[in-house]
């Protein structure tokens, strides 16, 4: 048997009536955090009341001080907090994708780069290389055979020798 299906106009009565819950719950959430936030204010900060005398200035602004020192050490202490969670939660993860064995490749980007560049990546900046690959061969001479330049001349010379059948004509001629 198929389950029954909803009628649109049901489905859209539900999704109108999650939506105002939602929006009431939102608003809510809102005012809870003004409040909260208030309430921290006046706490942490209290009115101020200028005093008269000079020294009462002083002592007044040597207690702001030390205030403002200890608001700094928490949030110096929170900030490092902070930083060790961050830290721990990549090691997890980096434990999860080992233990499941699957890795996101990173997409390469393409980058053209000459060869020195790319050694001089590679090796640091202390090291001078250049990559001249013609300087390191051998230089080589060709030499230019003498039997082919006696080859190349007069073609008519010793042409019964090298009749036929490479110069084996001669041979019979003279058995015969």
């Amino acid at each position: 048997m198929s389950e029954k299906k909803m009628t649109s106009s049901r489905r859209h009565h539900l999704k109108s009536l999650i939506l105002a819950i939602a929006k009431d719950l939102m608003e809510a959430e809102v005012k809870q955090r003004e409040e909260d936030r208030i309430h921290y204010m006046e706490e942490k900060c209290p009115p101020l009341s200028l005093p008269g005398s000079v020294q009462e200035l002083q002592d007044l602004c040597k207690k702001l001080h030390q205030q403002i020192d200890v608001a700094d050490e928490e949030r110096y202490d929170m900030s490092v907090k902070v930083d060790k969670s961050d830290k721990e939660i990549q090691d997890l993860k980096i434990k999860v994708q080992d233990l499941i064995g699957k890795f996101k490749k990173p997409a390469l980007k393409k980058v053209r780069m000459s060869a020195d560049a790319m050694l001089q990546a590679l090796l640091g900046s202390k090291h001078k290389v250049s990559m001249d690959l013609r300087a390191n061969l051998k230089q080589v001479k060709k030499e230019v055979k003498e039997e082919d330049k006696d080859a190349v001349g007069d073609w008519r010379k010793n042409i019964e020798d090298k009749a036929g059948m490479g110069g084996r004509k001669k041979m019979f001629e003279s058995e015969a």
